[in-house]
C-alpha cells in the first residue's frame, strides 16, 4: 500500500493558537547540531561568500543527496545561484570565532581566511573537520528560508596529525560548544 501524500492528511480538527517564533527557536534549542559554513563563489577567482548554517543534513546516500536552508536574505544566496555549486565546511570546537563571524550579515570574508578552491573555484576551508562539494540540484519553499538540495561530488575528510580527530563544533540552545568528551 502506498501511503497518501501530506496534502491528504486532514488537519487537526481544531484551532490552535500560532506558534510563537521566538519559543519555536527556543524549543528547537533543545536538539544539539553539528555547525558549518556553507561557501560558494562565481568562478575561480571570483566573489567568494560563506554563511555559518547549522541546518545541514544527509539526505541520500544514492544518490548522494544533502541539504541545508538559507535564509532568503542571505548574501550567499545570489553566489550561490550563479556559481550552481556550493562546499559544506564541517567545523571543529577550535574554529567557533570563524562560525561566528560567518553567521553576521557584513562581518567575514572568505579571501580573509586560510582557504583552498576547487578547480570549479569553490572555497574550502582550511582546518575544517571534512566539507563536501556538492552540485545545486534544487530548492524549496521553505517559508524565510530556502531548502538547498545538493548533489556531493566530491569529499574530503583529512587524517588527523596526532592519531585523534578534533572535536566537532556543536550548536545547543543558543550557543557553540564543542561535544562533552572530545575537547
Amino acid at each position: 500500500m502506498i501511503p497518501a501524500p501530506f496534502s491528504a492528511v486532514p488537519s487537526v480538527p481544531y484551532p490552535r493558537p500560532a506558534v510563537d517564533g521566538k519559543a519555536l527557536r527556543d524549543a528547537c534549542g533543545a536538539f544539539a547540531t553539528g555547525v558549518t559554513v556553507i561557501t560558494a563563489a562565481t568562478g575561480v577567482s571570483g566573489r567568494a561568500e560563506g554563511t555559518t548554517v547549522n541546518s545541514f543534513t544527509s539526505v541520500s546516500l544514492d544518490p548522494p543527496l544533502v541539504l541545508f536552508c538559507l535564509h532568503r536574505q542571505s548574501r550567499l544566496e545570489p553566489v550561490l545561484r550563479e556559481s550552481g555549486g556550493f562546499v559544506v565546511n564541517f567545523l571543529t570546537h577550535h574554529q567557533q570565532e570563524l562560525a561566528w563571524a560567518f553567521a553576521g550579515r557584513d562581518t567575514a570574508r572568505v579571501e580573509e581566511v586560510p582557504h583552498h578552491r576547487t578547480p570549479e573555484g569553490l572555497p574550502v576551508l582550511q582546518d575544517a573537520l571534512g566539507h563536501l562539494v556538492c552540485r545545486l540540484d534544487s530548492e524549496y519553499d521553505g517559508g524565510d528560508h530556502l531548502i538547498v538540495l545538493g548533489e556531493v561530488v566530491e569529499l574530503g575528510v583529512p587524517e588527523p596529525e596526532s592519531g585523534t580527530a578534533a572535536a566537532p563544533l556543536i550548536f545547543y540552545r543558543g550557543s557553540m560548544r564543542s561535544l562533552p568528551g572530545t575537547e
